[in-house]
């Protein structure tokens, strides 16, 4: 992976500080593996489907970040979501085609635990064996999701 731009380092440094301010709150711990990989676990929130179920996220940052969105995936058990595949790959639009730069890697821990938290069953997508077979170690930034259903 190519080096950091000066610009995605700086952005990353004010991110990691409002991030690790507000997480306990938030009841999230980032871990800052190396200058383009974080990894952040959090519990689904209380109320809910997944409440006190723990997750891990992969935060993994391109040269172009903010520009460019992270590779966001579960690590570990991910949960069982329509639209959460086994192998960690979330459909989730911010994470693809509506990526803004104006998004931080909290604002997306948080759309990802919304996401979760508004589930009101737990099944996988229609397709995910075939899709977690065919896209094992992929990125799923290279996968293109049809985002259909704006109801979870």
């Amino acid at each position: 992976m190519a080096a950091l731009s000066v610009m995605a380092v700086k952005r990353l440094q004010k991110e990691q500080q409002k991030f690790e301010a507000g997480a306990a709150a938030e009841g999230l711990r980032l871990t800052v593996v190396s200058q383009t990989v974080w990894h952040v676990d959090f519990k689904g929130a209380e109320g809910t489907l997944y409440a006190g179920e723990p997750y891990k996220l992969l935060v993994e940052f391109s040269a172009e970040y903010p520009m460019d969105s992270p590779r966001v995936q579960f690590l570990g058990p991910s949960p069982v979501h329509e639209h959460i595949y086994s192998n960690g790959h979330i459909c989730l639009n911010i994470l693809g085609d509506d990526w803004s730069p104006a998004l931080t890697v909290n604002s997306v821990v948080l759309s990802v635990l919304s996401m979760l938290s508004s589930a009101t069953r737990k099944e996988r997508p229609h397709d995910d064996l075939t899709y977690s077979a065919t896209h094992k170690n992929s990125n799923p930034k290279r996968t293109h999701f049809a985002y259909h259903d704006d109801s979870v």
